[in-house]
This record gives structure tokens, sequence and C-alpha cells, in this order.
């Protein structure tokens, strides 16, 4: 194939004397291709003789299609193929990940704005734009649903007739999604020995997950009359089973291959232009490119379900929690995507890391003609934790306790019982978490104090200068937050590795394939350190990610290191014993050690566990070679009971904490972040620089929604108001405050090395704990996310 840009082989050699195992910071074999600009993304796919795709959206959020005419589009010059509803070859017009809802290209009607309608092909980008734009669809308006109440109302339009899913015989209205209760213990009794009661309404905004890389691939017909797809995703094997179906294709006929990926975040888990582009390709003969600009991007993929919540707690006077209650209302959008699993977190994880015995919780997701929501990093416990942890500083405050020791007071511990009934397992060091960043040094008061004068850059509106510190004042807030790790309520969550061990150039050297999406996560890196603790062997390559190996399920659910990492530590430990095995054939008469110590592979040598060196290992492979495929699965969990919310439905948890500093100016509204603390558990750092990117970036984005990040939709028409990077803002570095870390390494003696899945804790209680900060500095109530200027200065009802 003429393609350039193609993923390739990463190998990763180490100089004499650094082993590159676990526990080491070894760094990233793609980071300097990244930051000189070297490396291949799926934007920079190319094909000689490719032509470029393109995709028309609904420009209204809910409508009947009445015709398409696509004759002027399909006149124009240049162009090789316009497909709308009726091109689609097979039975199967549907996809999703687990409510096949989403329609490939609109039929019958739209149901939010920016929905795919029809798909160019043409030989530049632009003169497919220019066809798509003369495509003309006769759309009748249907009224529009936008919310909980015009979406259960009697007579309510239902945004999908008909629905025969799993979930509908649970949900109380077809324009619910999936409902979930969790219900232990009598709360009502509980509330009436409560010596105090504290209550609140809490709305938490749309979060995008603006990862830098827009959605973009390259699909290539093949001679067997499938495909070739070159994407940047989360999950190669979810999209081939939804792909398959809609294209009338057996498996085996779609081969897939990861693209370079520019950041995820959840947004990649469902499908966005992988089916449009092998359509086009199939149907034109020829490769065909696709790449969304940074405005479609924000109607390409999924985003953070909105949320309003209403929780109550009790306590006694001493500070200990009688009970809780709470309603969770995530707003899923048009299609499912992975809401019903949204709302599984969100309820069993709606009490956070507090020991409450008598709760009554209710979570949903609705159907609405709002944008699609789905994944995204803390997946559902982000919504419930912002809501929680501002609960803890509302009753700490009616009880005039220090929120912290009334953390620290309820805080769950291993042997805990959680609402759902689970027994917490492992090392659950919340109140631990809080006293480490409570004991942090504080950053100075007035940092923006200098001997030259103010230092504007440190201060709420930084460069703009809007003040030099007069009317700024400083708060300080905590928050801790508890977060699943994997997939859970009984799915079968595993994986697969491939590992082959064999001899060239004279050296032993290791390939790890697996088909896991390496987003920016660092499983490359790991997978590589796991090679090398396991095998003893310096030089690791880590094969693309593709199809030709079994599933290593989704980047996401902090589950990669854990499943995928378990994976190739499996089949290092399998392809180390038929080494063994095969050393004990050629030398085992040489010496008793063979069959009688415990041999390690360390540095390309056989070894005893006491150092005795018995023979090289590249003298054992000779020209053999050692390759096996193996899964690996965690322990399984089970679904919620759909009444009472009761089971074992997660695998693992993982905790963090966070103290925020910030400075605000209640003149302005604006607010300055000076600090983010944050203590975490990882059970076992096997890349401690990888660990603290993980948590710093998790951190800064928990950040951006207190402050800045929010998708707005019109709430008469649910259209999108700020769909690009000038309206819809994220933090720069401008905005990020330093960010020191506690890391704690307490096993988790069910995990491969004792890990703990870490990529989404940081991400909950970085927003409430900024929030708490707001609140202290200001004494304002601010129950929403993001906090705008005009909440902190009076001037918006909702402030």
């Amino acid at each position: 194939m003429a393609t350039t840009g193609t993923p390739g082989n990463i190998t990763q050699a180490h100089s004499t004397g650094t082993k590159g195992g676990i526990g080491e910071s070894t760094l990233r074999p793609d980071g300097t291709l990244k930051v000189t600009g070297e490396f291949a993304y799926s934007s920079d796919m190319w094909h000689e003789d490719m032509l470029w795709g393109h995709t028309l959206r609904s420009t209204v959020a809910h409508a009947e299609i009445r015709s398409i005419d696509t004759s002027e589009a399909l006149a124009t010059s240049g162009v090789y193929a316009v497909l709308t509803y009726d091109d689609l070859p097979a039975a199967m017009k549907n996809y999703g990940l687990e409510i096949k809802d989403t329609p490939v290209l609109a039929h019958g009607k739209v149901r939010h704005h920016g929905e795919p309608v029809a798909l160019v092909a043409a030989d530049h980008p632009e003169t497919a734009r220019r066809a798509a734009a003369k495509i003309r669809i006769d759309y009748v308006d249907l009224p529009v649903v936008t919310d909980e109440v015009s979406a259960t109302a009697p007579g309510a339009p239902l945004v999908h007739e008909n629905r025969d899913d799993h979930h509908m015989a649970h949900a109380p209205h077809p324009n619910i999604v999936h409902r979930q209760p969790i219900v232990r213990g009598d709360a009502n009794a509980a509330a009436a020995r409560a010596d105090v009661i504290v209550s609140g309404e809490y709305v938490f905004g749309m979060q995008d997950q603006a990862f830098l890389g827009p959605e973009s691939g390259l699909a290539v017909p093949a001679e067997d009359g499938g495909v070739d797809l070159y994407i940047a995703t989360q999950w190669l094997h979810s999209d081939l089973g939804q792909i398959a179906p809609v294209l009338g294709l057996p498996e085996e006929k779609i081969r897939m291959t990861l693209a370079g990926v520019g950041g995820a975040f959840g947004g990649r888990e469902d499908l966005s232009m992988q089916i449009h582009a092998c359509l086009l390709a199939l149907r034109t003969g020829k490769p065909v490119k696709i790449v969304y600009n940074r405005f479609e991007s924000f109607f390409g993929h999924v985003h953070r379900h909105p949320a309003k919540l209403w929780y109550e707690h009790g306590a006694t006077r001493d500070g200990r929690l009688t009970h809780m209650r709470c309603r969770i209302v995530l707003d899923g959008g048009a299609y499912a995507s992975a809401s019903p699993a949204v709302v599984g977190n969100a309820s069993s994880l709606a009490v956070g890391p507090y020991v409450i015995d008598d709760v009554d919780i209710e979570a949903l997701a609705l159907y609405t003609n709002n944008p699609p929501c789905g994944a995204m990093r803390g997946f559902g416990a982000v919504q419930a934790c912002f809501a929680y942890e501002a609960q803890m500083d509302k009753l700490a405050a009616k009880l005039d306790m220090d929120p912290v020791e009334l953390r620290r007071l309820n805080a769950m511990e291993q042997g805990s019982v959680l609402p759902t009934g689970q027994v917490v397992d492992s090392p659950a060091p919340v109140a631990e978490l809080l006293r480490r960043v409570k004991a942090m040094p504080m950053p100075p008061e007035q940092q923006w104090v200098t001997t030259e004068g103010a230092d504007v850059r440190a201060l709420p509106g930084g460069l703009s200068n809007t003040t030099h510190g007069e009317g700024v004042v400083r708060g300080v807030g905590y928050a801790v937050g508890l977060k699943n790790v994997g997939f859970s309520e009984g799915f079968d969550d595993y994986s697969t590795a491939r590992v082959r061990l064999e001899v060239l150039a004279g050296q032993p050297v290791v390939t790890v394939h697996t088909a896991m999406a390496e987003v920016g996560q660092g499983g490359v890196t790991v997978h590589a350190q796991i090679a090398r603790t396991e095998l003893g062997v310096t030089q690791v390559t880590i094969h693309p990610a593709d199809t030709q190996v079994g599933s290593a399920g989704s980047t996401s659910a902090s589950r990669q290191t854990y499943v995928t990492g378990g994976a190739v530590k499996n089949a290092c430990e399998a392809v180390r014993e038929k080494a063994l095995e095969l050393g004990r054939v050629r030398f085992g008469t040489y010496h008793p050690a063979w069959a009688t110590a415990e041999l390690l592979l360390e540095g390309g040598k056989v070894v005893t566990d006491g150092g005795e060196v018995l023979a090289n290992l590249a003298d054992v492979l000779g020209t053999d070679a050692i390759d096996l495929e193996l899964e690996w699965r965690h322990r399984p969990t089970e679904p919620f009971h759909p009444h009472t919310g009761q089971g074992n439905g997660h695998v693992q948890y993982s905790f963090a904490a966070h103290r925020a500093v910030v400075e605000v100016d209640t003149e302005l509204g604006l607010v300055k972040v000076v600090e983010l603390a944050c203590a975490q558990d990882v059970g076992k750092a096997l890349n401690p620089l990888s660990v603290l990117g993980q948590i710093q970036g998790g951190t800064t984005q928990g950040l951006g929604v207190a402050v800045m990040e929010e998708i707005l939709v019109d709430p008469k028409t649910a259209k999108v108001r700020n769909p690009s990077f000038t309206d819809y803002l994220i933090p720069t570095i401008l905005d990020t405050p330093t960010i020191p870390v506690d890391v704690l390494e307490l096993a988790d003696e069910h995990a491969p090395y004792g890990l703990r899945g870490i990529g989404e804790a940081p991400t909950l209680s970085s927003t409430p704990a900024v929030l708490s900060a707001i609140r202290a500095a200001t004494g304002l109530e601010l129950n929403r996310t993001p906090v705008r200027p005009e909440h902190l200065t009076g001037t918006s009802p909702t402030s």
C-alpha cells in the first residue's frame, strides 16, 4: 500500500545499566516524535490515489425529513459519490455501544443538531464540502425535548418510537434511557434520627473531551471485497463489531489498524466517521480519507452528560452521617451511547467515599434532542462527586466542624460496605489521603507581590491587567472522590496479548502485540516495562495495534494498565515458562539448578533466585521463537439489581483527594486557581513519571469544568451555541496552577503488581475542590459548574 505515515513498530532499547522495568520512569517512545512534529497522527494518513469524504449534517435538532435531493451535488465536477440512508448496503442501518439506536445516516427524521444526513466523496476536500452544500433537504420541524420536564410530560414527543431494548422494561417512560435505584437500610427512619439535615440542588454543565486531534481516518478498499481502515479510536474491536453488520461484511474482511490518536478522554468510544469512510471507499473503489475540522468535531463525538442533582444528608451532632437521599438526572441526548453504564456509575458511586448505612438513591438518563452524551473521564462519578462534596461542606458548616475532619470521620476504609452491598476488599485510604493533602505546604499568601510591585500574571485576570490585588480574596477548599476501575455490572472485561520471544542479531528480543489503543495514557511504555521485567530482555518492540490480534477492550475506565497490562504480564509469564522448559531440555543435564531452583530471566540470562547464571537466553532459544497469544480477565462482577441496586458491580476502586487554593477578584468575578494539590493511591506506580502526568492532566481537566468549560445548548432550539475553541474555553498553561502530587502505593492484592487504575480519579475531586475554595473565598453557595463571573458578582439568577 502506498500510504505514508502509517503506524510502525515502536522499538525501545535501553542503554547498558538501565533495566527499564516496572517502577522506573521510562520515557515514552512516542514522546519525542510528538513534540518534534514527526509523529504520524490519523489526520496525517495519505494515499496517492485517495478521495476526500465529507459529511452533511442536520441544521436542526428535531425534524421530519420529507425529501433529500442529491442531483446537483452528484453533478459537481470531481464528485465520485453522494450517499444517503437509501444507499446503505445491509439490513442493519444503526449502530451503538449497547443499544443500536444511532443511524449511520438519518432516516425519516433527525434527532439532534449536527446529525449526519448524507456523505460526499470527491477529489478535493473543498469540492466535497461545496457539493455537500448543494444537497437539498426538506425538513419539517418537530417539537424539541430538552429537559426532564419536556421529556416526561404527558404526551411528550418520543425521541425514539417503538423502543425494544432491554432497559425499556425498567424505564418509567420511553424518553428515559435507563433508571437505576439503590436502596439500602431505611433512609426515612435514619432521617428522623438525624440532628442536622442539609439539602441542595446542583447543576453540572455539559463538558467536551476537547481532544486536540480531530476525528480522522483512511479507508482503503481491498481486492477481496473488504476494506482496510486506519483510524483513531479507543476500542478497535468494538468498532469492528459495529461496522461489519452495517457494511454487510464478515469481520475478517474489515482489517483495522490504530492510527495516531491525538487524545480521546472517552470521546472516541463511539463511532464517528468509521462507517462513513468505509461506505465511500467501497462505493467508489478508491481510498477515502475523512478529517473533521474543529467545528465538526464538536458534533462528531459524544460529550459528558450534563446533570441535575438533588442531595440530602443527615448527621448526628458529632458529625456521623446518618443517611443520604439523592436523585440524579443525566441528559443523554438523542442517542443512548454509554448512558446506561453512566447511570450505573452515578448511582452506585453517588454516596462517594463515605460510610452511610441508610441510603435512597435514584439515577436516570434521559433521551432528549440535545447533543448525544456518553463516555468521558470520570464517567458518571464526576457529576455525583461535585454534588456530594458540596454537601459535605454544607454539612460541616452547619455542624461548625472542620470540613476535612467531617470527611475523615465518615471515610470508608478496607472492609466498608457500599450502598450496593459490596464489601471493599482492598486498601481504601480515604482518611489518609485527606490527611496528606491537608498537610502539604500551602502556597504563600499574596503570591503576586514581588519586590517590583504586583505581578499581574499571578492575579485573577492575568495579563488582562484587571487588578493589582484590590478586591482579591483567597479561599481554600477540599474534596475527595471515589471511582470504579474497569468495566462493571457483569461485563466480560478481558484483554488479549501476543508475546513473541526470539533471537535477532544474536540478542534476545521481545515483540508485544495487542489491540490496545494508545490514546496518550502511556500503555506502550508500560507494556515494554512489563516485558522487560518478566522476560529480562532489554529490547522490546511494540507491534502496531490492530484487529489481527484479540480484543484489548477499551482504553477507558482506567482499565488498560490493569487489564491489558495484566494480559501482557500473563503472556510474558507463559513465554518465560516455555523458555525455561526449552532450557531444561537443552541444558538441564549440566547443572542441577535447572531442576531444583527457582529460575528467572534477567539481563538476557537464565539465573537462579540466588543470582547464579545458568545460561544466556540467546543460547537457550537458538533459532526457536516462542510466540503465545493469551487472554486475561479480572475478577467477575455482576449486574445491579434493577429495583434495589444490590450487587458486586465493580472490581476495583480508586481514590484521590484535592486541596484547592484560589484567589477571586470579587469585583469582576475572575478566578485564579493558585494551586491544586493532590494525594492519590495508585497501588503500584509502574511508571512514576507517567503517573504524575496522568494525575496532573486529570486535575487540569477537572479545573476546566469548574471555571470555564461548558457546551451551551439553546433550550428552545436544542442547537449548540459554541462549537469552537473560540467560544468553548479550555485551560491553557496560563490557567494551570502548580499541582503538587503525593502518591501512595498501597497494593491491591487482586491486581497485577498491586496496581490501581489512576486515570480518572483526579478528575473527580479537582472540580469540587475548586468550587469549595471559591465558596470559602466569597461566601456564595455556587451550586453549578462552571462558575462564571456573573455568578460571583451577583448578576446571575443562578449565583
